[in-house]
């Protein structure tokens, strides 16, 4: 990114200067509206009579379309309630930049197209999710709380999701999450479909880091919304905290340990 000032590659972790611009706290304002509705929606999906629905549709037998379509606008809706928040910081400052250089009309554009990649990867990945939810619940290793009703199962989720938070490619990916400067330097592209393959990007490298986290949603059950806000909390602390690195290893470990426990007793 040639007319970014080589200073600002020292500042990986730098969130958008303050205050705001109103641009941004309209583009803030809309995200968390955004957030908040999904959430709203994953409420109201948890409700008594909606969970009925829901069990139902997880129960042991031939899913209908509709029971599918279902599930995947669940999950792809959990998926913009979890993850939208801990890409604030990228999207504002990718905002910022395009103050910069381009007009008002092209940067709108293509701060949309960012936007629209970045759950674009996301939804991929709910459509992935529904699909494995329909081979657990064909083989019987899901109850109706969408929650692993084996100790094997659940255990290899733990021990897994352990284990990765200590890999290289983990790491990776978690710093170029932690860094929007640093993701920026590397990865723009200028224009408006330059907005389009960064979303893309900076959303694949944000499935890198977290898919395995998600798949812990089968242990805690998929609509426990405590569990589900646990994750997601936890996922925003893992990129925002200056040791965000050491606070995934560590959970790590807690995972590795939560996993032998299991299998143990």
């Amino acid at each position: 990114m040639q007319a970014v000032s080589a200073g600002a590659a020292d500042q990986q972790r730098r969130l958008p200067h303050w205050p705001l611009s109103r641009e941004q706290w309209l583009c803030l304002l809309c995200l968390l509206a955004m957030t908040g509705m999904a959430w709203l929606i994953l409420l109201r999906l948890a409700a008594p009579g909606a969970m009925t629905d829901m069990a139902m549709a997880a129960m042991p037998m031939p899913w209908r379309a509709a029971d599918a379509l279902l599930m995947l606008a669940m999950w792809s809706v959990m998926m913009v309630g979890m993850m939208l928040p801990s890409a604030l910081p990228m999207i504002l400052l990718y905002q910022q930049m395009l103050r910069r250089y381009q007009n008002a009309p092209q940067r709108h554009l293509a701060l949309l197209l960012f936007c629209l990649a970045y759950l674009l990867i996301w939804g991929g990945f709910s459509l992935v999710a529904t699909t494995v939810q329909w081979g657990l619940d064909r083989l019987t290793l899901l109850d109706p709380q969408m929650r692993s009703q084996s100790h094997w199962l659940g255990a290899a989720l733990l021990l897994g999701a352990g284990v990765y938070q200590w890999l290289p490619g983990k790491s990776a990916c978690l710093a170029h999450c932690r860094g929007p400067v640093q993701f920026l330097l590397g990865h723009w592209r200028a224009g408006i479909l330059g907005g389009w393959r960064m979303g893309l990007s900076h959303g694949l490298y944000c499935l890198g880091c977290c898919w395995m986290l998600m798949a812990l949603l089968f242990v805690g059950g998929v609509m426990n919304l405590l569990w589900v806000a646990a994750i997601s909390l936890y996922v925003l602390l893992e990129k925002l905290l200056p040791h965000g690195l050491w606070l995934g290893r560590g959970a790590g470990l807690l995972l590795i340990a939560w996993a032998l426990a299991l299998l143990l007793y």
